[in-house]
């Protein structure tokens, strides 16, 4: 009996001291979009804490209970438009608070994460950026949604144009041996050529060869150019032939609206076994920003790009569905980016595995692409850059393309999509040429 008083007593000690364990706070990364300023801290363990507002000056203050630091906190980047410094220190002894001083009053929004396979426990608190107020009372019409982007100060709007598959992964193949990867790959460089001709556009290519692309590395590409709008191009199969036409997609929360679309769906995210890549998104809180993504600004865009490149596809060929589809694209899970997925057409049909294969039918495609997005920029005010001169070259006598592309640090393939060139030896003495922007 003895012994038994003495275990239990021993088993409420060890769970005392189990009970009294301090978290630890191990570290604060800073994110920052043009919408929102992420703060999440690294902890032990899921800490129990209060967050709340102070004025003059604004301040968020955030308490740990029975927590402790690790060691000092990342400072916030100079001249940060929402952090203006930050400061801790513990209190009673086992509580940890940390103060932020903020440039305005923020509307923070805060949640836990648990461990996963990359980081620990985490405390996540989400500060929108506002916008400024005297442009947030421009308004569209009243019979669209209102939606405000880049609305005043002009600058370039950027395209990362995604050709779909590549190296490893074919994608489709069509009855008689056409590759997805390789059409697309054709189309998505017509597409990048038109929109860098366009005044205030600039396109850049994510994949630029026949290479395999992680399908998340794609998303970082585009985010990494400042990307305005993400346009992945397809041409995909269908188990039944007789399918046909161009379809449209952005990115639904919940799946797919028809079951051709979760099919197609669900094969455009296999891509990355293909590469040998893991399914498991890596991105730290990409999970959650899902939850509300359908709600986003970002989300409300893509519909908009969408609608008007299915109109465009509309007036040159068959559709395939006559309105915008939504599946789970991995490769449109980007929170920050508009996003949107061209089917250009089925390359299952024998019909259309022909037009795929036809640069005229491939430039109606990327045309069709491109002033879709033209239409949403002027329908739905985005301050377009006018004033960038883009680099331009008269070719003069003994000139080379080969040469002129050395000249400007491009290759020569690049020179000749983006004058659409067939052959280095069609060009003329005073031909004006387009300096590839951004390749």
């Amino acid at each position: 009996m003895r012994k038994f008083i003495i275990l239990c007593l021993l088993l409420i000690l060890n769970i005392s001291v189990v009970s009294a364990a301090q978290t630890k706070v191990k570290k604060l990364r800073i994110q920052s979009t043009n919408k929102y300023t992420r703060l999440v801290f690294d902890v032990s363990s899921i800490p129990e804490h209060q967050i709340f507002q102070l004025k003059n000056p604004d301040r968020l203050v955030i308490d740990f209970n029975n927590a402790f630091l690790e060691k000092n906190l990342k400072q916030p980047p100079k001249n940060h438009p929402v952090l203006a410094g930050l400061r801790s220190a513990h209190r009673n002894k086992k509580d940890l608070r940390v103060v932020i001083d903020l440039e305005s009053k923020v509307s923070p929004k805060s949640f836990v994460l648990k461990a996963n396979k990359k980081y620990g426990p985490r405390l996540v608190i989400d500060l929108p950026v506002k916008s400024d107020k005297p442009l947030a009372k421009k308004r569209v019409k009243k019979a669209s949604k209102v939606v405000k982007t880049n609305i005043g100060k002009a600058k370039l709007f950027v395209v990362a144009v995604d050709a779909g598959h590549g190296g490893k992964d074919p994608g489709a193949r069509g009855a008689h041996g056409t590759l997805e990867k390789k059409v697309v790959f054709e189309i998505a460089q017509k597409l990048t050529s038109l929109i860098n001709k366009q005044p205030g556009m600039k396109a850049i290519m994510v994949r630029k060869g026949d290479y395999f692309v992680p399908l998340s590395q794609r998303r970082k590409i585009a985010r990494k150019a400042n990307a305005d709008l993400f346009v992945s191009i397809h041409a995909d199969a269908f188990n039944n032939s007789n399918v046909t036409g161009a379809s449209v997609f952005t990115l639904s929360r919940r799946g797919a609206t028809s079951v051709a679309a979760r099919w197609l769906a669900n094969n455009e995210n296999a891509a990355d076994l293909v590469g040998g890549i893991s399914l498991d998104d890596k991105d730290d809180i990409l999970a959650s920003v899902l939850l509300d993504l359908s709600q986003t600004a970002s989300q409300d865009i893509s519909q908009l790009v969408a609608k008007e490149v299915l109109n465009n596809f509309g007036r040159i060929g068959e559709l395939h569905s006559k309105t915008v589809q939504k599946a789970g694209f991995m490769v449109l899970k980007s929170p920050d980016i508009p996003s949107i997925l061209v089917e250009t057409a089925f390359i299952s049909n024998p019909k259309e595995e022909r037009r795929l294969k036809s640069g005229t039918y491939q430039l109606k495609m990327a045309k069709a692409i491109q002033q879709g997005i033209v239409s949403y920029a002027k329908n739905h005010n985005v301050a377009l850059a006018t004033n960038i001169d883009k680099p331009v070259h008269k070719i003069a006598k003994g000139e080379t393309l080969l040469g002129i592309a050395l000249k400007y640090g491009v290759t020569l393939d690049q020179l000749k999509h983006a004058n659409m060139i067939a052959s280095a030896n069609s060009i003329k003495i005073g031909q004006v040429l387009s300096i590839p922007v951004g390749s």
